[in-house]
Formats: C-alpha cells, sequence, structure tokens
C-alpha cells in the first residue's frame, strides 16, 4: 500500500498532544500547513469532536489564515446524516490536509464513525498523500482502540481504563494526549498490562508525533513523546484484584523528545535520520504501520 500521491504529496499522520501554540511562533501548526503543501493547500477543519463548533472553527480559522493558508472550510457535523452528506465528503476527499479539533473522542466517533467522511479520510490519506491530523480527543481518536475513560492513577490500576473503537488510522497504538502536564503514565501503562499487544504513544502538549506510514516517525514541539512498549512484559493483571495495583516487570519505555527522528524505510530524497537501536525498531515500525484500508474500501466513494 502507498500513501505518495502523483503530485508530490506523501500521506503523513500529524498526532498532536492538545494545547497547541494558536497564536505566537505556532510551531506545531506551522509544520502541519508545510506537510499539506505549505500556503495553497486546501485544510479542511473538523470540529465533531466538539460541541462548540463556531469557536473551535473560529480558532483554527484564526491561526490557519495567520499562516498564510487561504483555502480554509468546515462543517457543522451535528448528526451522523450530516456525516454522511456527499458533499462533505467529497470536500474533505479533495483537501491537501484535514485538522480534528479537540472536545470528546467518544462524541467524534459516535458522529462520523463508519460514515462518508471517516471513508474520504482514509482515501484522501491512502489515494491523494493528505495529511490527517488531530489535537487532543483528535489525537486520540485516530488509532484503531482509543481511550475512552480512565483516571490518572500515579500506578497502574486495573480496572480504571476502558477502550473503544476509534478510526484506525493508526493500527497498534493506543494515543494518550496530554501526557506529561496531567501525570497520565500510569493510565497508559494500566491500558498496556490490559492489552499488551498494542503499543502506548503518551504526547505532551504543544508536542506533535508525525508519523510517515510505512517510513518512520518524527516528533517536533515543546515536549515529548513517550512510547510504552509491553509485549515482552510479565505482568498480575490476570489475578489482580479490581482497582489493585499492578505489577509489571520489563516494560520498556522509550522518551522520544522533540527533534528526534527515526526512519525504518527512508525513502529517496528523504533526510537521513539517526539509526534506529534494536530495541526501538519493532516499536518504531508498528506505530507506522497504517491498516490496509483495502478492507474499508467496500463503503462509500466519496470523491469518485
Amino acid at each position: 500500500m502507498t500513501t505518495d500521491d502523483p503530485s508530490g504529496h506523501r500521506g503523513h499522520l500529524f498526532i498532536v498532544g492538545g494545547g497547541e501554540d494558536r497564536k505566537n511562533d505556532k510551531l506545531v501548526l506551522s509544520r502541519f500547513v508545510e506537510l499539506c503543501g505549505g500556503p495553497d493547500a486546501r485544510i479542511f477543519v473538523l470540529t465533531a469532536a466538539s460541541t462548540l463548533h463556531d469557536e473551535m472553527w473560529a480558532l483554527y480559522d484564526e491561526a490557519f489564515e495567520a499562516l498564510g493558508v487561504r483555502q480554509r472550510s468546515t462543517a457543522l457535523i451535528a448528526s451522523r446524516e450530516d456525516a454522511g452528506d456527499e458533499r462533505i465528503a467529497r470536500e474533505l476527499y479533495e483537501a491537501d490536509g484535514i485538522f480534528m479539533t479537540g472536545g470528546d473522542q467518544k462524541r467524534l466517533l459516535a458522529l462520523i464513525g463508519g460514515t462518508r467522511i471517516d471513508e474520504a479520510m482514509h482515501r484522501a490519506l491512502r489515494e491523494r498523500g493528505a495529511c490527517i491530523g488531530g489535537t487532543s480527543a483528535g489525537a486520540s481518536a485516530m488509532s484503531a482502540h482509543m481511550l475512552t475513560e480512565g483516571k490518572a492513577n500515579p500506578l497502574p490500576t486495573k480496572g480504571t481504563v476502558h477502550l473503544g473503537a476509534g478510526l484506525g488510522l493508526v493500527s497498534r497504538v493506543i494515543i494518550d494526549q496530554h501526557f506529561s502536564e496531567r501525570q497520565r503514565l500510569g493510565r497508559l501503562l494500566s491500558v498496556i498490562a490490559q492489552n499488551p499487544y498494542l503499543l502506548g504513544a503518551g504526547i505532551d502538549e504543544d508536542t506533535a508525533l508525525i508519523v510517515r506510514p510505512g517510513r518512520g516517525i518524527e516528533v517536533i514541539g515543546q515536549g515529548a513523546v513517550t512510547v510504552v512498549d509491553g509485549r515482552e512484559m510479565l505482568t498480575n493483571y490476570i489475578d489482580a484484584a479490581r482497582h489493585e495495583s499492578l505489577e509489571l516487570v520489563n516494560v520498556r519505555l522509550h522518551l522520544l523528545p522533540a527533534g528526534a527522528r527515526y526512519d525504518v524505510d527512508a525513502g529517496a530524497g528523504e533526510p537521513a535520520s539517526r539509526p534506529v537501536p534494536r530495541g526501538l525498531r519493532q516499536a518504531i515500525g508498528a506505530i507506522a504501520s497504517i491498516r490496509d484500508a483495502a478492507e474499508r474500501a467496500g463503503g462509500h466513494d466519496a470523491g469518485d
């Protein structure tokens, strides 16, 4: 599967930990615009995670305008009927960048999961090389399995986190946001104890994890991305009582600060990155893989 478009665009996933600067240097949003194709890019702001459509749209419309983007658009998605609108789906499909705002990831999935605009986003990434971004709730929703509830306990605890189906743009990763600021390591460890096949990615505020599908990852912004890998972990999760603190042995934790870039399969002409350490290679390979969208192709054909 490829995410390279004949126009030269390369599909990217742009996963923001929330709290990105929208007023000053706009480092994170500026890079998003660059990956979309610069000021000439068409950017669609999807506010469906929030009940405050007008306010969210105004914030990002102003920020993207200040960054020189001339073609900015949005649509009010207040029902699944709206999310099935062919005109809106076509607009998403034809966008060079789609940015999902914060709010509530459960609301976002309830409104758009499995609809025309859901399909349009996947096809825009896969067929047109669009850049798909999300911040806070919009970031959490990008994974196939997303956090829907969970207390930020200081220690991993059984029965305190709940998962739901996400958009599936990333397949084997649980994304948590506002990570360092809200001290969510215990929460992410709770998820990994329950689902050791999955990787955890905790993204700090004003920080973005950029995924180049099939190639590698990059971290930009003011913070870091914490990757938790429990695939070789030993745990007492099965025997522990509900709400009991968990024992986790042999959990790998990788801290990737802003500026980190790793390629498992760099394309021709891409800037060189550091060699991927052996202990990190499988994790980056899992994050950078993207679910084959062929299974989704049976849905609506926005953009045809």
